[in-house]
C-alpha cells in the first residue's frame, strides 16, 4: 500500500502526488530528522514530522508552515552528497527516466519520477491558494 497526498475541490481532485509506500515516506522523514534536524525530531520541521503519515490532513494554514519547512528541507538536501536509491521501485523508475541523482534531493522522487520535494512544494502552494486541505489517503 502506497501515500498518496492529494487536493479535492468537492469531488474533484486538483492535484496528487503518489509518494511510494509509506516506508519510502519514513526514509525521507527520518533524512530530515537526522540531517535538517540533527536527531532532534520536530525541533525545525514540526509539521511534517510530527503529523502521522497514516490519514488526517494538513490544513491550509499548515500548508503554510510545511512550505517554509520544505524549503529549508530542499536547501540542505542540495547541499548533501546522493545516497544510494533504496527499495524496490526507485531505482527502476530511475533507470526507467534516466534519474542520476547528483545531491541528496535529487534521491527523493515520487512515482512518476518527479522530485518529491518539487511536489510537495507544489501541493502546499495550491493548498494556500485554493484554501483546500492536503489530504493523506
Amino acid at each position: 500500500m502506497g501515500l498518496y497526498l492529494a487536493i479535492f475541490d468537492g469531488d474533484e481532485e486538483l492535484d496528487g502526488v503518489e509518494v511510494g509506500a509509506y516506508s519510502d515516506f519514513a526514509v525521507f522523514r527520518d533524512a530530515v530528522v537526522n540531517l535538517v534536524e540533527a536527531g532532534l525530531a520536530g525541533s525545525r520541521c514540526p509539521t511534517l514530522i510530527n503529523h502521522s503519515d497514516c490519514d488526517g490532513q494538513w490544513t491550509p494554514n499548515e500548508a503554510i508552515r510545511l512550505e517554509i519547512e520544505l524549503l529549508a528541507i530542499s536547501e540542505r538536501f542540495r547541499q548533501l552528497p546522493a545516497q544510494p536509491l533504496d527499495g524496490e521501485w526507485k531505482p527502476k523508475i530511475a533507470k526507467m527516466f534516466g534519474l542520476m541523482p547528483a545531491n541528496l534531493y535529487d534521491c527523493f522522487f515520487d512515482v512518476d519520477g518527479e522530485p518529491l520535494l518539487e511536489r510537495l512544494l507544489a501541493l502546499t502552494k495550491l493548498s494556500e491558494k485554493r484554501n483546500l486541505p492536503i489530504v493523506f489517503q
